[in-house]
């Protein structure tokens, strides 16, 4: 299994939801796990996008990295 990093204040809200329990955190940490779910999915993508076997699958992770990152059609080449 991989290791993840998250960040000091991600992990203080945690910190401070579970032990302390303190419930107001709860809406920053919704808001940070779902920003980090983002980047590994993102990260994910290019990653298949640089190591894809044939130049149909290069390209097709490539244009799902695109849409993900939320760049306009206009703008690609």
């Amino acid at each position: 299994m991989k290791n993840i990093q998250i960040s000091e204040e991600l992990f203080f809200a945690l910190l401070k939801y579970h032990l302390v329990e303190i419930d107001d955190v709860l809406p920053e940490i919704k808001k940070g796990l779902e920003d980090k779910l983002e980047a590994m999915v993102r990260r994910d993508l290019y990653t298949k996008y640089k190591t894809a076997p044939t130049e149909e699958e290069r390209e097709k992770a490539r244009q799902e990295y695109l849409e993900k990152v939320g760049m306009h059609r206009d703008f690609r080449w």
